[in-house]
């Protein structure tokens, strides 16, 4: 459903500039929803369809939230926030991955998601929380632990039935494949992006509200110090959930006006993603003028001679 009939709008560009000089340029697409799905801004083509790759986690993690796996197993906020997460794989993070193994007495090497070049274990893959919150329902459902990761299993059908859910169409109308970690992933509009995190910060649904809480106050999880993610969290201070996902996605949410932001650069670039969203949020009045200047200095300039500079601005519908 949408305001008007129009769709697309002019793309954002992203310049890489050395020393004010254009070297390389980036586009990018972002669309604007509100929580019953209405387009508001864009830029590009609000029904470009895109992987959401990792920034379907709040959403995978639903399903964790909503058949009493929390309750059943005692895990908390902060739990819930390394579920959601594309982590670092540090120490803090891989305890918090197994701490929910642990609580389901679920054991480390039912893990599918893959070693990380150079580390001992799947717990400090990035996407092992994810995996663990799987595992999780799957122990509690007394499901079988060993095909969690298949697109038929009971674990992947109900994630899949949540999502479908919120967007208000069947769910084998989405197209999946197998993110890298090897759980399935899906295949959306922007404009279905953006309805997702519209809702996921609306207040509306009181297991969205607990996982836009466990995110919110346990940033670190969700990324790491230092990334755009986490950053952007701690520094909005609850009014904004943020997940970014490969290939150039990033979901934004304003928490508590059901307003969701979605973007696809068009090359997969992160450093483009990252400096357009503080464009866009800038623009928006989503972040002030303080936190999108110490934003900036870590994600829009780039070295002594190198920084970003995004052109163009959403068009409103």
């Amino acid at each position: 459903m949408t305001r008007g009939t129009r769709t697309h709008a002019p793309k954002l560009e992203v310049h890489l500039l050395r020393e004010g000089i254009v070297e390389s340029t980036h586009q990018v697409e972002a669309t604007v929803c509100d929580a019953r799905g209405r387009l508001l801004l864009v830029a590009g083509n609000s029904e470009t369809t895109a992987f959401v790759r990792s920034a379907l986690k709040p959403f995978q993690a639903l399903a964790v939230a909503t058949t009493g796996t929390l309750e059943r197993y005692d895990l908390n906020d902060k739990d819930l926030a390394i579920i959601c997460s594309s982590h670092q794989g540090n120490v803090e993070q891989a305890r918090q991955v197994f701490n929910v193994l642990w609580r389901a007495d679920i054991e480390p090497s039912a893990l599918q998601c893959p070693i990380p070049e150079g580390s001992r274990s799947p717990l400090q893959h990035n996407c092992s929380g994810k995996h663990a919150g799987m595992l999780a329902i799957c122990q509690q459902r007394n499901w079988p632990l060993n095909t969690y990761l298949k697109k038929s299993s009971p674990v992947q059908q109900l994630i899949l039935s949540k999502i479908a859910e919120l967007l208000a169409m069947p769910g084998e109308e989405l197209i999946s494949a197998h993110d890298d970690c090897g759980a399935p992933t899906y295949s959306m509009k922007l404009s279905q992006m953006a309805h997702l995190y519209a809702q996921l910060a609306s207040g509306n649904n009181l297991d969205l509200e607990r996982i836009v809480r466990a995110m919110s106050y346990y940033p670190t999880m969700v990324a790491g110090v230092g990334a755009f993610d986490t950053e952007l969290m701690r520094l909005t201070e609850g009014e904004l959930v943020s997940k970014a996902g490969a290939e150039g996605i990033q979901c934004v949410g304003r928490v508590g006006e059901g307003m969701g932001l979605a973007m696809k650069v068009v090359d997969g670039s992160k450093r483009a993603k990252y400096a357009t969203a503080l464009h866009v949020l800038r623009n928006m009045g989503w972040i002030t003028p303080s936190v999108a200047e110490t934003l900036a200095e870590q994600f829009m300039i780039l070295s002594k001679y190198k920084r970003l500079e995004v052109v163009g601005e959403l068009s409103m519908l």
